[in-house]
């Protein structure tokens, strides 16, 4: 079985983590998304994967090469210029060995899932769908399309983000994991940009294709922002969501090169990745620490990144804040939830 990886997105809403290192690739519980994502796939019984890549193609191939170190086969197809999703899925298709009538798992590369992707299949094939969509329902859909589906688990209509109550005919909203039949993606329209949700999926329906939703509401995140890639890297060391990947939940998930004093608290689900230091009294909550970066003695880091090879030095405060690779910050910095500090120093506020 084959599945293919949506990772060439640029990552503007994770900027200035995504600056040097592609959004996939960031560590989640100290292994890049995407690493978690193969293994997902893995346990399901995929042994091909194919990434689909754009931005920064370079690392993940330096990384994952063809496969070796996850047990799998990885090939990459890289965007000259960006497809949208249909177009990245498009892309990929003289490069897929499966037939016309089996099943290709597609997943977007910023999704943290727990749900059951056996199932999923299984539901697929079962229906005899031509694409089956994992939907989950959110208490407020007002940020997502919404997807009803009928009473026959069909899709019934594919809805802008409502902004009326009116509007919210379901709670149903697109969770990001297609199984689609292997012919609907041949029929995609080539090298050119196709969205799926605003152009391949409605065409389906129109053509009374066989389009169907499988609910299913175990954890899912977007890691699109900072401070919820932070949750998903904490839910993950934590226990709330699982691969093989992280053996067992924990209050902190600490590499075997790091060096963390005595008097040091880390906890809240942190990670710290290889060859960081924690100083004297230093309290790390809830945070991502990356690899090389040192905290000096009495720094608070609460629920906040810390890029690779940054240095956050003695007594600084970090609340709900990010500070990007090879930064310097001086002693006693404040930085308060949702301040960034860039590579230059500089330090803005996302919204």
């Amino acid at each position: 079985m084959e599945a293919v990886l949506l990772v060439g997105g640029q990552g503007t809403r994770l900027r200035p983590l995504t600056l040097t290192t592609p959004k996939p690739m960031l560590p989640v519980a100290n292994h890049p998304c995407t690493a978690h994502q193969i293994a997902k796939l893995k346990s399901v019984g995929v042994t091909r994967v194919i990434l689909s890549t754009s931005y920064k193609a370079e690392v993940f191939k330096e990384y994952f090469g063809h496969g070796e170190k996850m047990g799998i086969e990885i090939e990459y197809v890289t965007e000259t210029s960006p497809l949208g999703t249909g177009g990245a899925i498009r892309n990929v298709a003289e490069s897929l060995r499966s037939a016309a009538d089996e099943p290709i798992i597609i997943l977007n590369g910023d999704i943290l899932t727990g749900h059951d992707l056996r199932k999923q299949i299984a539901f697929h094939q079962q229906h005899n769908a031509d694409v089956t969509l994992h939907l989950r329902t959110v208490e407020d859909p007002r940020a997502f399309g919404l997807v009803p589906t009928d009473d026959q688990h069909r899709v019934t209509a594919f809805i802008e983000k409502p902004t009326t109550d009116a509007e919210i005919v379901t709670h149903q909203i697109n969770a990001g994991c297609y199984i689609f039949t292997r012919r609907v993606i041949d029929e995609i329209p080539a090298d050119r940009v196709v969205s799926v949700e605003r152009e391949t999926f409605p065409a389906l329906l129109r053509d009374n294709r066989n389009v169907c939703g499988y609910v299913e509401n175990n954890y899912w995140l977007d890691l699109g922002t900072p401070l919820a890639f932070a949750q998903g890297s904490r839910d993950m060391v934590q226990g709330r969501c699982t691969t093989s990947l992280v053996s067992a939940s924990s209050e902190a998930l600490i590499e075997n090169t790091a060096e963390v004093n005595p008097t040091a608290v880390v906890t809240g689900g942190s990670a710290i990745g290889a060859d960081v230091v924690v100083g004297p009294d230093a309290l790390v909550e809830g945070s991502v620490i990356m690899s090389g970066a040192v905290i000096h003695a009495g720094c608070t880091i609460r629920n906040s990144i810390v890029g690779v090879a940054a240095i956050i030095n003695t007594g600084s405060r970090l609340e709900g804040a990010v500070v990007a690779d090879l930064v310097t910050l001086a002693a006693g910095t404040n930085l308060v939830t949702g301040e960034q500090v860039f590579p230059d120093g500089s330090i803005s506020r996302s919204n």
